[in-house]
């Protein structure tokens, strides 16, 4: 008779599949409150007590951590050596484990949670099951995943037992959540003894959808999602309308949401290609969205709209005027998502918590053969802003020096933002040289430029953009200062009538 080991913390569908498991003729052999379950159903299960023959311990800490569990489990079936072992020792055979871990995750996202409650939630045995089980796949149907329990069923009721190529799908399964459980450990503990860039890393996500393609036709790709902070995120958005997000709608709309989480006032932010095309700040999101509409009237196009406040029938009419890929924002009026459902292929995300800023994860680049890890880019400025220049900025200049400077930090570098009024005026995005980005925003900005302020993501190293910007009317420029030829830029701004504020921050965004 062959025996299953069945112990699982979610009991999500457990009772039905060992009625069809004992119903196949198997033997069950089970523990605490999962062997309570099913003998509460009517279900006949074997104390793995009884098979140890040594009580459980230790407020549960020891319960099947032991030689006729794991023997049982891992001895070769075609090995003689092993069977005559098993016959000596008087071991029985072990076929199947059901195991799912202690709540670690769900532990750690309590509200206050003290850290006696967390390490109590570090699984043990079960790990060592799975562990001992998917290693030994040959012989051991291993089944971590309520999911798999029907297929599993219909296997055994068809061939009275799993195939290998199913034996094998599970085990890959066991050490996915076995890693992943471990990684979650790992970094609490990393994160508790404040090592912030431990010998070994290693992440751990969750698949939130597979994707048609990556950023081309011939890329295979999929979403994954952090396990831990996911509030305010792209991860955690609800689809209200359209179709399934693209690789590239998901990156670009991750990127409009970077921006977005600079700005505290009503906001709207348009994205194309993970850069900013224009951003608005005003009193009402309608307004918002106007100035950020007329940052750029063309790249707009199948860009991206991310709103940090409701979107109302107003704004939902302008921007039903021309074709846009993706909006998001926290809230929508009745009449408003009326209005934008009205076209098909628009996607409505609703995202609340969209100004939840206060991420402590990693931002991660893959390079060939290895990984980049870097803290996200958090801050603004440098302690305070210096005046480099003989003439000090108006409180009007400053207000839209800053909001540039908002917006270059998360433009690709080399960057330039031109902007007045609390909105972008032009974006010169990810040049090779820096005059060219300036080149580019001041031919995009046309008539608008002249009044305008000035952001660039990092110093300039000649006085060229300093006299590009007096020619084109800007009358105050923001940047981090530090190059060795500043005197120069200060020289050339003090010549033309040009106030310029000192960062003493770069913000590089490759």
């Amino acid at each position: 008779m062959k025996r299953a080991l069945i112990s699982v913390f979610d009991k999500t569908g457990i009772v039905d599949f060992s009625k069809k498991l004992s119903e196949l003729g198997w033997e069950i052999v089970s523990t605490g409150g999962t062997k309570r379950k099913l003998e509460e159903a009517g279900i006949e299960v074997i104390d793995a007590s009884e098979v140890t023959e040594f009580p459980e311990c230790f407020d549960g800490r020891v319960k099947t951590l032991h030689p006729k569990i794991h023997g049982g489990l891992l001895y070769l079936r075609d090995n003689k050596e092993h069977v005559k072992t098993m016959k000596e020792l008087n071991i029985k055979s072990i076929d199947m484990v059901v195991n799912n871990l202690y709540p670690f995750k769900e532990t750690l996202l309590k509200e206050n949670v003290a850290h006696e409650e967390i390490i109590e939630n570090i699984d043990i045995g079960g790990p060592s099951m799975l562990r001992a089980a998917a290693k030994n796949y040959k012989f051991v149907s291993v089944v971590v995943d309520p999911s798999d329990y029907e297929m599993v069923i219909k296997e055994l009721k068809e061939n009275d037992d799993t195939s290998l190529k199913t034996k094998e799908y599970l085990a890959a399964k066991v050490f996915q959540h076995t890693s992943s459980y471990d990684t979650l450990i790992s970094n609490y503990f990393n994160k508790k003894a404040n090592i912030d860039n431990p010998d070994i890393i290693s992440f751990t996500y969750e698949k939130k959808q597979d994707l048609r393609y990556g950023e081309n036709p011939h890329q295979k790709a999929g979403f994954y999602k952090e396990v831990l902070e996911t509030e305010g995120t792209l991860s955690n958005a609800i689809k209200l309308h359209g179709k399934d997000l693209s690789f590239n709608n998901i990156n670009d709309t991750n990127g409009a949401l970077e921006i977005l989480k600079e700005f505290d006032e009503p906001t709207i932010v348009a994205v194309k290609h993970a850069n900013p095309c224009g951003i608005g700040s005003a009193d009402t999101i309608k307004e918002a969205f106007k100035k950020a509409y007329e940052g750029d009237k063309i790249s707009i196009f199948g860009g991206i709209i991310a709103s940090n406040g409701e979107i109302d029938e107003q704004t939902a009419n302008m921007i039903n005027e021309i074709f846009i890929e993706v909006v998001v924002a926290p809230s929508y009026t009745e009449k408003a998502l009326s209005i934008l459902t009205s076209k098909k292929n628009v996607r409505i995300l609703k995202l609340d918590d969209i100004k939840k800023n206060d991420y402590e994860s990693n931002n991660l680049k893959k390079v060939l053969g290895g990984l980049l890890v870097q803290q996200r880019d958090t801050e603004l400025i440098n302690d305070e802003l210096e005046v480099a220049t003989d003439r000090k900025p108006t409180e009007k200049e400053m207000k839209d020096l800053l909001f540039a400077w908002k917006a270059v930090k998360n433009t690709k570098s080399n960057g330039i933002v031109l902007a007045k009024e609390n909105g972008t005026v032009a974006v010169g995005p990810g040049q090779v040289s820096r005059i060219w980005a300036l080149e580019n925003a001041i031919k995009q900005g046309e008539d608008r430029v002249k009044g305008s302020v000035m952001a660039s993501d990092a110093f300039f190293p000649f006085p060229d953009c300093v006299l590009a910007a007096a020619k084109a009317g800007i009358t105050a420029i923001i940047q981090p200062g530090g190059s060795i030829r500043d005197n120069e830029s200060i020289k050339a701004c003090n010549e033309h009538g040009i106030t310029m504020v000192f960062t003493k921050m770069r913000h590089f965004k490759h």
